[in-house]
């Protein structure tokens, strides 16, 4: 199960974020920014320090795993960081954190009145988002 989606512009701000679940605890939208934020660093900090060599085909996806829940992380050719929040038994999220890749495409940057780096406030791409969610 997938319990929450978040999406991190190139700088580091959180540009959506969705919760699915009342399975982890509910972020404010303060803390949801500084988790953003603070997972942006984290983040460019490990993949300057990582062991794994450059070129590998999955060192665009990453995931952290805790005792309840497992962050899967997918970063874009462009910087763009898709996140998800799923169960520790959760498969092929690196398939799923692509399709919502591919959602922010469509429905976010083919709008014309999306601005870049902006929050995604689209209609469209949040029901089509909970259909790939839930699905």
């Amino acid at each position: 199960m997938i319990h929450a989606v978040f999406i991190i512009n190139r700088s580091g701000g959180l540009i959506y974020n969705k919760s699915y679940s009342d399975q982890l605890a509910q972020l404010s939208s303060n803390e949801a920014l500084i988790f953003a934020g603070t997972f942006h660093g984290i983040h460019a900090l490990a993949s300057r320090i990582s062991p794994a060599p450059k070129g590998t085909s999955d060192r665009d996806y990453e995931s952290i795993d805790t005792k309840n829940f497992r962050l899967h992380c997918f970063q874009t050719p462009t910087g763009i960081k898709l996140i998800a929040a799923t169960d520790l038994l959760q498969a092929n999220i690196a398939e799923v954190l692509a399709d919502v890749y591919k959602l922010y495409c469509d429905y976010a940057l083919k709008n014309p009145f999306y601005s870049l780096e902006m929050p995604i406030r689209s209609d469209m791409f949040d029901s089509m988002l909970l259909k790939l969610v839930q699905g």
